[in-house]
C-alpha cells in the first residue's frame, strides 16, 4: 500500500462528518502501486475477508466497493462473480465513487494512535496532519498494528521509516505481540 485514509463516500450530503453523516458510508481509500499489486489482486484480498454474505447493517456501516473507472467496475464485478461461484451469494454492492471526504483527524490512523509513543515519533517526522495521513510509512505501520500486513516486509522496511532507535525497538516489541 502506498497510502490509506478513512472517510465517507456514497452519499449526497456535502462535507459529511461522523456526527452528521447523512446517507454516506464510512469507508477507507487505498492508494496502491499497480506495478507491485494489481487492482484484481487487491479485490481478491478484499473478497476473502469481511462479511460479504450478510446483508448490510445500514448505509453507515455497509460493506461496498466504490470504483473510480468503468475498468475498475468491470474487474470488481468479475472478481465478485468468481467469489460467488466459490463461496455463495455476496451482498456487497459495487458502486461508482463520486466523492471521497476525509474523516476527521481523530479517525485517521486509529491503530497507530493506540500506541502514543510511536504516534509521537511519526508526528515528529510528519508534523503537518496531511503529511502524517498521507505517509506510506505511517499507513504501513498503522495497518500492521491493526492486524494486517506482512511482518517480513515491515521487518525489512522499518529502518527506512525514519524512526529513532528507540522507536524501532518499540515497534519490534509491539510487532512481536501482533505476529
Amino acid at each position: 500500500m502506498v497510502r490509506t485514509r478513512v472517510g465517507y463516500t456514497g452519499g449526497h450530503k456535502p462535507n459529511p462528518t461522523y456526527r452528521s453523516m447523512g446517507d454516506h458510508t464510512e469507508s477507507f481509500q487505498v492508494d496502491f502501486d499497480p506495478t507491485l499489486i494489481s487492482y484484481e489482486e487487491l479485490l481478491n484480498i478484499f473478497w476473502r475477508g469481511g462479511r460479504h454474505s450478510h446483508q448490510s447493517w445500514g448505509r453507515q456501516y455497509m460493506t461496498a466497493v466504490f470504483t473510480h473507472t468503468p475498468e475498475q467496475k468491470e474487474i470488481a464485478q468479475t472478481t465478485k462473480a468468481q467469489q460467488q461461484r466459490a463461496r455463495g451469494q455476496i451482498h456487497t454492492p459495487i458502486l461508482p465513487l463520486e466523492h471521497f471526504y476525509l474523516a476527521e483527524d481523530y479517525h485517521q490512523k486509529y491503530s497507530l494512535r493506540s500506541t502514543p509513543a510511536l504516534e509521537r515519533e511519526f508526528r515528529a517526522i510528519y508534523p503537518d496532519l496531511p503529511d502524517f495521513v498521507n505517509s506510506t510509512a505511517v499507513a504501513r505501520v498503522n495497518g500492521f498494528l491493526g492486524g494486517y500486513g506482512s511482518w517480513d516486509v515491515l521487518q525489512a522496511e522499518i529502518d527506512s521509516y525514519g524512526l529513532s532507535k528507540q522507536g524501532r525497538l518499540q515497534f519490534r516489541e509491539l510487532a512481536n505481540r501482533y505476529r
